[in-house]
């Protein structure tokens, strides 16, 4: 019986996606729910798996194909028979019936065949190389990753050709040059890049934080909070989103959106965090912000950090948001200009904390100092309310009391 795979149903907002790599080659057993082929959107990467146990019988779709929702992208022939079959081969990858080095399974992590062949032919063991796949599968990329950046060895052996990596370049020099297509997700952040810069008037007002306050805060209460909140740690992004909250309820301008020729007021706060991916940076959405303390907005924004880091964002995580924050100084910014993320009108940069001599009372001290940037488009915020806006920001942050009472 032959089984059609297709691609999922995709929102409204994402139109296509691009295959981005197939797990399994025309031939190869498959198990129920194993992992066949992930599909690269402009937000995040969609996993495929078997509906059923057996042979992948044609792949209609080729790594680099653009697929639209429902679009069949390979077909499996299942029986009862390959069923047993595949079980069976996958029991002996499982169990390292294949007796090399290449070909055996780490820890009961799979190994995909075009991996096993691979790592065959470069005598690569299956314990240097760390999966990227499902259940930290071994595949193709990562053995050519792993071929293009592991130190030289006199071993004499097979090596990979350079077709095989990555679009390498070799010259007689031994210089070395790679070219890559640029992913979905980086494509799509260039392209709203440039369009905030090209369809939007942004402007960008600036001020600088006593963080003082705060970081008192975190040190008085830092493991208690730890301990009442099942392992959370109190962070200095909490802080900010909340302060950011109670500012935008004051500036609801701020809080809009562009929609046409149409000024979009939202009664509520959604607030994107910027985070850093392996793919790229992506922005998930605290939802509700008003409604969050500062240990539900810590434990959201860290599951947030894991599903980015393992690709697991859902595009509901990244869909919406009325407001964004991005924090360079986690990477050591001093000061910068965050770019808008429309059809938001207003962002906010975090940078380094750094102590520096401030002028207190007529006196020298030295303070830890963060500069913060607000971005905003001056068509539709003015520079007063910009500014004031910020100026809220940094009241909160400078005396947190003000939070609790809400003034």
């Amino acid at each position: 019986m032959t089984i059609e795979i297709k691609a999922p149903t995709l929102p409204e907002s994402v139109p296509d996606g691009t295959i981005a790599t197939w797990y399994k080659d025309v031939g190869d057993a498959v198990a129920r729910d194993e992992l066949l082929v992930d599909i690269e959107t402009d937000k995040v990467v969609i996993e495929v798996v078997s509906p059923a146990d057996g042979i992948l019988q044609e792949i209609l779709k080729p790594a680099g194909e653009t697929i639209v929702s429902n679009e069949l992208i390979a077909s499996i022939s299942s029986t009862q028979g390959v069923a047993q079959d595949s079980a069976a081969v996958l029991t002996a990858a499982a169990t390292g019936a294949d007796r090399s080095d290449a070909g055996a399974a780490k820890d009961g992590v799979m190994i995909s065949p075009a991996a096993k062949k691979l790592m065959a032919e470069n005598q690569v063991a299956a314990d240097a190389i760390s999966g990227s796949g499902k259940g930290h599968r071994i595949t193709k990329g990562d053995v050519l990753n792993y071929l293009a950046t592991a130190p030289q060895t006199e071993a004499p052996g097979p090596v990979v050709a350079a077709s095989e990596l990555p679009s390498a370049l070799s010259s007689a020099e031994g210089r070395r040059e790679e070219r890559v297509p640029m992913s979905r997700l980086r494509a799509k952040v260039a392209e709203r890049l440039l369009q905030a810069s090209q369809t939007t008037a942004m402007l960008t007002t600036f001020n600088e934080i006593n963080m003082l306050a705060i970081m008192d805060i975190r040190a008085r209460y830092k493991e208690e909070f730890e301990h009442s909140h099942g392992g959370v740690r109190l962070g200095f992004m909490s802080f900010f989103v909340r302060s950011c909250t109670e500012a935008l309820k004051r500036f609801p301008g701020v809080n809009a959106s562009l929609d046409g020729n149409d000024i979009v007021y939202h009664g509520y706060q959604d607030i994107g965090v910027a985070v850093s991916s392996p793919r790229g940076l992506v922005v998930p959405v605290l939802r509700n912000t008003d409604n969050m303390g500062l240990a539900q907005i810590e434990n959201e924004i860290r599951e947030f950090g894991g599903k980015a880091k393992d690709g697991k964002l859902a595009i509901e995580d990244l869909s919406g948001g009325t407001f964004t924050i991005s924090n360079g100084g986690v990477f050591g910014s001093l000061l910068s200009t965050p770019i808008l993320n429309p059809p938001q009108t207003a962002i906010l940069g975090m940078h380094k904390i750094q102590d520096r001599p401030m002028a207190v009372a007529g006196e020298v001290k030295i303070l830890p100092m963060m500069y913060l940037a607000l971005s905003y488009d001056h068509r539709i915020i003015d520079g007063k309310e910009a500014v004031q806006f910020l100026v809220t920001i940094k009241e909160f942050l400078e005396d947190p009391t003000r939070l609790l009472l809400e003034i």
